[in-house]
């Protein structure tokens, strides 16, 4: 009987597909391809490398590898809060005030890293109401606030968590913090969507900057936002950090 391939022999044989994602911390490696739409996507940020580099061990489980990128994050994150927000959340605290009744920031239990729970810091986009925790902002969605409608189209009610990753819960790159009922959800849903949990979540993302932002009712469509996740998780480099974070900077000023 012919012996069993492995994954890297079975993408070996596959010149031109999309590779394969090799997970680990289950009790085997699991391989799973790239959908090719995604794959092309992949193709227009990054130079995407073959399955057979695929380093079992994360980068980012290496102590010295979370030591740089912690180190990028505190001074990063302290230049924002000092040169931005110390100006921007009296003057965000006084508008959001004058368009509705409520807090100025929005604060809501996430998951970080290794599923522990943190205080996510938003300013407040909606108005007050007792789904803020489970049911997300749809397109059209009359709880937004007039202010929240242009905070959210400018990213800029995400600013506020520049303290939490100064605080060390959140990173400035990695997969975005979903709810946690969010979470809840998809992890019955999706296969390893939990291992979005290996690093610290972030402001801005991979599939962010490739477009996958925002609510989605499609579930094909978050599985492939999860696989990107999982793409950054397994193939994080201080120089993906630096390509998503230059994309992230273009798409704000929507080139």
């Amino acid at each position: 009987m012919e012996k069993e391939k492995t994954p890297v022999e079975i993408q070996n044989r596959m010149s031109g597909s999309p590779e394969l994602l090799i997970i680990k911390g289950r009790m085997d490696e699991t391989a799973h391809l790239v959908r090719q739409p995604v794959y092309n996507e992949l193709k227009k940020i990054i130079r995407v490398n073959e399955a057979s580099a695929f380093p079992l061990q994360l980068a980012l489980d290496k102590i010295n590898n979370r030591s740089i990128k912690r180190a990028v994050d505190i001074l990063f994150s302290a230049l924002v809060i000092t040169a931005v927000l110390t100006w921007l959340i009296p003057l965000m605290a006084l508008l959001i005030k004058l368009d509705s009744r409520g807090p100025v920031f929005f604060l809501q239990k996430r998951n970080k890293r290794n599923g522990g729970v943190f205080t996510c810091i938003k300013f407040r986009t909606m108005i007050e109401n007792d789904d803020a925790d489970l049911l997300q902002a749809m397109p059209g969605d009359k709880r937004i606030t007039r202010l929240g409608k242009f905070l959210r189209n400018h990213y800029l009610d995400e600013l506020p968590q520049f303290f939490n990753v100064w605080l060390g819960d959140m990173s400035i790159i990695g997969p975005r913090p979903h709810m946690i009922s969010d979470n809840s959800k998809y992890e019955e849903l999706i296969e390893y969507y939990d291992y979005r949990h290996k690093v610290k979540p972030g402001i801005t993302g991979l599939s962010q900057v490739l477009g996958y932002v925002g609510e989605t009712s499609d579930i094909q469509r978050m599985k492939d936002r999860v696989l990107l996740d999982l793409f950054y998780v397994r193939h994080w480099s201080l120089l993906l950090d630096v390509k998503i974070f230059w994309h992230t900077i273009l798409r704000f000023f929507r080139f």
